[in-house]
């Protein structure tokens, strides 16, 4: 007798036999119990699933005569009867299957529905089982719609389909509609030890959990790759041979990339690359097993006792778990996933898995090597302008100061009604020194005056404006922020994350020490991110001295700044950085004094002091009381950084 594949030999006789279905078994049982029994009948779902098996069970069940030959319709078919092995066989008269793949037209269809109107031969029902139904014509469905809805009483249709989306709605209206669902891995795995139990063959739990992730939720899938496995390994199923067969990456490779990423250390990165295509495997699968281990590990992160521990990789998954914050491993996991939409873009795919792991790296906050940046206004154009300046320029404000400088503005951009002043706005009182003939002060970018500057002259201007030139303005201190008299305001508008600008003294000496270690921290490079941002913006409100270990208390109001997570990654940047243990107690509340508060006093008080250099300058003032249509360009004024 020639072998027959495990698939076919394994195929559910009975409902009892049906796994990881409960939810249509149990449906269709009560419905056979109860005699509620539909005219039409669609089976969904991807291959594999059992759609097919259904309908031979289903069919068995309304055409079963029982053993003794006295039985009627029941939800479980005695598989011995005439009917139930002639079904099981494919040769029942009164079960018919159309593959509606090959016999998608309407003439397949109509020769089919002639027939229905002539009553079973042997059966109870007539059962007509279309598989692929979707692949029928338009006209097809047509052709059926009349018959479907109103069948005479001996006929049942039973409709299966991996794409229901295609099937028109007037033809799901008319069936029960049942959506079988993709196996989980453990209802596989079960199934595949009592088979390969049944068929003698002996199989390592490795390679039996290699099998049913391989399958991806289909039984039948899962049976043949068995059935390889069984010739690849000469009658036994070892892991090492089935992972080889499948081309599996192992988890060693995948915990490898885990260390480096945890360890920031791209040369590990390359060097697994390079292992991976010396052994040929795929850069695709890794990257799925590397999404696999990621949600792993965030299932431990969040839910430590939700890990199966039947599973031999709960352990590593527990010991690299702590390596990553929960933020982190979300980045690996959706950068792992979208890796490998891209790879089929890249030049070769172990070229583009080694550029998804470094983008892995880069986006890593922790450990990541990267230059913190404290917060900048706009930079200075410092780029020279011509050595002839037209009197139209000469209306632009001119900065006599070499602490401040004016950005440009283009010569489209839209005009503002005028900022002048009600009333002169008096200068602060600076040293002026005397003179030359006849150079005058030039604006910080330009070179120096050209060589005819007094050859220029200005309309209406009788006389050449005398020369002056102005002593630098000194920069408060940071710490200070004294009150600063009216003038015309030309702020930008500050990022979201920062505390309103305050001209308010803060003085906290806690707040100055936690400040001077905030400093230190950023300059180590030891946090980053949401991190860096507590530290930021939190106010400390006690340091104990005292304590074993020295604890900190910090104020924070943002509360997803509270995370334990973040204090916990503080904490730990704090103790390398004073080489003891430290405990960090975040505290909600109102922050008054922080060192972002602090810095952006420090920015509001230097453009105050940048603003009121520029109105108070007196060829400023000259120019604006000249001309009545000059103005001071909101926007334009900045402080040097």
């Amino acid at each position: 007798m020639s072998y027959i594949v495990l698939a076919r030999k394994y195929r559910p006789r009975s409902f009892t036999e049906m796994v990881g279905q409960e939810h249509v078994v149990q449906a269709l049982s009560n419905a056979l119990t109860r005699q509620r029994l539909h005219h039409a009948y669609l089976f969904t779902g991807t291959r594999g699933v059992g759609k097919t098996t259904v309908s031979r069970i289903l069919a068995k069940s309304l055409n079963c005569i029982g053993p003794d030959g006295t039985g009627g319709i029941t939800a479980t078919p005695c598989g011995v009867c005439n009917a139930c092995r002639d079904i099981d066989a494919g040769r029942h008269v009164d079960y018919v299957e159309l593959d509606a793949a090959s016999n998608r037209g309407v003439d397949e269809i109509s020769q089919l529905l002639d027939q229905s109107v002539y009553k079973p031969v042997v059966g109870r029902f007539k059962v007509y089982m279309i598989d692929e139904v979707h692949m029928l014509t338009m006209t097809a469905f047509n052709a059926m719609l009349k018959t479907l809805e109103e069948p005479p009483e001996y006929l049942k249709f039973v409709l299966a389909t991996t794409d229901p989306q295609k099937v028109p709605v007037t033809v799901l209206s008319r069936c029960l509609q049942f959506n079988l669902r993709p196996m989980a891995p453990q209802t596989v795995q079960a199934h595949l030890e009592q088979v390969l139990q049944a068929e003698s063959v002996p199989a390592e739990v490795g390679a039996l959990r290699l099998l049913s992730r391989a399958a991806r939720g289909s039984m039948r899938d899962a049976l043949s790759l068995a059935d390889q496995a069984i010739a690849f390994g000469g009658g036994t199923l070892d892991e090492a041979g089935v992972r080889q067969m499948l081309g599996a990456v192992d988890r060693g490779h995948v915990v490898r990339i885990v260390e480096a990423l945890a360890a920031s250390d791209g040369a590990a990165l390359v060097r697994t690359v390079d292992e991976l295509r010396g052994l040929g495997l795929s850069a695709a699968g890794t990257l799925e097993e590397l999404a696999t281990f990621a949600q792993q590990m965030a299932l431990v992160q969040a839910v430590p006792d939700a890990a199966d521990p039947t599973d031999p990789d709960t352990p590593a998954v527990r010991a690299l778990a702590p390596l990553l914050a929960p933020d982190e491993t979300q980045v690996l996991y959706s950068i792992a996933l979208h890796g490998r939409a891209e790879l089929a873009l890249a030049p070769d795919e172990y070229s583009g898995l080694v550029m998804v792991l470094l983008r892995l790296l880069a986006f890593r906050p922790q450990g990541a090597t990267a230059r913190v940046v404290p917060p900048v206004l706009v930079p200075v154009v410092t780029k020279p302008a011509p050595a002839i300046v037209s009197s139209r320029e000469l209306l632009r404000p001119v900065v006599a100061s070499a602490r401040v400088a004016v950005a440009p503005v283009p010569e489209a951009a839209p005009v503002p009604a005028p900022m002048r002043p009600a009333a002169p706005v008096p200068a602060p009182e600076r040293p002026v020194a005397a003179a030359p003939p006849r150079p005058r002060t030039v604006a910080p970018w330009e070179d120096g005056p050209p060589a005819d500057w007094d050859d220029i002259p200005l309309e209406g201007d009788p006389a050449p404006v005398p020369a002056r030139t102005v002593a630098p303005v000194a920069m408060p201190a940071p710490t200070a922020a004294p009150a600063v008299a009216p003038t015309i305001r030309t702020v930008a508008a500050a990022p979201a994350s920062e505390p309103e600008p305050s001209t308010t003294a803060l003085d906290d000496p806690l707040v100055t020490r936690w400040s001077a270690l905030f400093t230190e921290l950023a300059g180590r490079g030891g946090m980053n991110g949401l991190v860096r941002e507590l530290a930021w913006q939190a106010q400390c409100l006690s340091i104990d001295e005292q304590a074993t270990p020295r604890r900190f208390v910090l104020r924070v109001e943002r509360e997803s700044l509270r995370q334990q997570g973040h204090r916990d990654r503080l904490q730990t940047a704090l103790g390398d950085l004073l080489a003891e243990a430290v405990v960090l107690d975040v505290v909600a509340g109102t922050v008054t004094d922080s060192a972002a508060r602090r810095d952006a006093a420090r920015r509001l008080q230097a453009q105050n002091d940048a603003e009121a250099t520029i109105t108070g300058d007196p060829m400023v003032t000259e120019l604006l009381a000249r001309y009545p249509g000059a103005r001071i360009v909101p926007g334009s004024i900045r402080p040097v950084a």
